[in-house]
């Protein structure tokens, strides 16, 4: 059997997306796949209780047999930490809970996923790093990196020393077209020579990396204001209006595929928005409507408008929420992760370890 902790250098690297996918190719290859994120980190509380929707998403796509409490054992979250720094929470036992739970998941496949956190050194305080984590399941390390600048390279050695004689290699992710051949042809060279093995780099999907308005609506419980404007126009990022009027246009004309987040009463910011080409929508906070002139510009324009009720603030997390949850983790997106893995990287002596 194959073992295989699947970590990251940061967030938003897409590991779940890439972890799901990785156990599809191997379905695909006829294997038999078990899934365990043993510290649930991507936390949300639904009907009273608090868990990681990353494991519901394995379950589903992989069609897993298996309980929630099963595939992600420590819930940790801020409430765990506070308990464990106080003294409440017995590492050993933690382990033997992770351990047992993994036998059972681990019966029978042919490739056990293990899924990292968000930061390998998160579960420090009981003991449960991601390398403290591979070495109690005896799993190999797939480090999941992005790369914007060779600055990046400092990062992925560090690891591959954390991990030693476990680290399988690195696998470069969302990868912008004005990076990629510098990476390939100069940092992947140079960390061969190190000795760090990678196993391929995925370029930018705009699919992955972006998430269509009516998504960001539904996400932030918006009221779209211009009914007739198209909700299919994808966003990558959002800027938030606070500046002034001429200000704005000189930066709204330089973005692109992003929403604009500004106050309901910031007519200027408004219409300078839905005159940017790059601009896909306007969210307009604090429950304040915009005047009919700025609606029928926005109409024109087809660039939709949507009210919501919270603060700015609030917005801002809610959409930073909205932007870096919903790109990956639908089994859409798990899916198009496939076809890229496909296309670009040497998945094979992962699955076979």
């Amino acid at each position: 059997m194959t073992r295989l902790l699947v970590t990251s250098t940061t967030g938003g690297t897409g590991k779940t997306a890439i972890t799901v996918a990785l156990g599809r190719l191997a379905q695909r290859r006829g294997q038999t796949v078990g899934y365990m994120k043993p510290k649930g980190t991507n936390l949300e509380s639904v009907v009273g209780k608090t868990r990681d929707e990353d494991p519901m998403l394995a379950r589903e796509v992989l069609g897993l047999d298996a309980g929630m409490h099963q595939l992600e054992p420590v819930v940790y979250s801020p409430t765990f930490v506070q308990e464990a720094i106080r003294g409440r929470a017995d590492p050993d036992q933690l382990r033997s809970d992770i351990e047992e739970n993994f036998e059972g998941l681990a019966e029978g496949t042919d490739l056990m996923l293990l899924e990292g956190s968000t930061f390998r050194w998160t579960g420090g305080t009981v003991d449960l790093t991601d390398a403290e984590i591979a070495e109690l399941l005896d799993a190999d390390v797939l480090l999941l990196s992005g790369y914007s600048e060779a600055g990046d390279v400092d990062e992925v050695l560090a690891a591959s020393e954390e991990y030693e004689d476990r680290f399988a290699g690195v696998l470069f992710n969302d990868v912008s077209p004005d990076r990629y051949d510098e990476l390939v042809e100069d940092a992947m060279a140079f960390l061969d020579g190190r000795g760090v093995d990678s196993y391929g780099a995925i370029p930018h999907d705009e699919q992955l990396g972006s998430i269509t308005v009516r998504e960001l609506a539904d996400g932030i419980g918006g009221e779209l204001l211009t009914p007739e404007a198209s909700m299919d126009g994808r966003i990558e990022r959002f800027l938030v209006g606070a500046m002034s009027g001429s200000g704005a246009l000189g930066q709204l004309r330089r973005t692109r595929n992003a929403a604009v987040i500004t106050g309901g009463d910031r007519s200027d910011i408004q219409t300078a928005a839905v005159q940017a080409s790059g601009v896909r929508c306007v969210i307009l906070t604090g429950g304040y409507r915009p005047s009919e002139a700025v609606i029928g510009k926005a109409t024109s324009e087809d660039v939709p408008i949507i009210l919501v009720q919270s603060d700015t603030r609030t917005t801002i997390d809610r959409t930073e929420s909205v932007l870096g949850s919903g790109r990956t983790r639908t089994p859409e997106a798990v899916e198009r992760m496939v076809e890229l893995l496909e296309e670009s990287v040497t998945a094979e002596s992962l699955l076979d370890g």
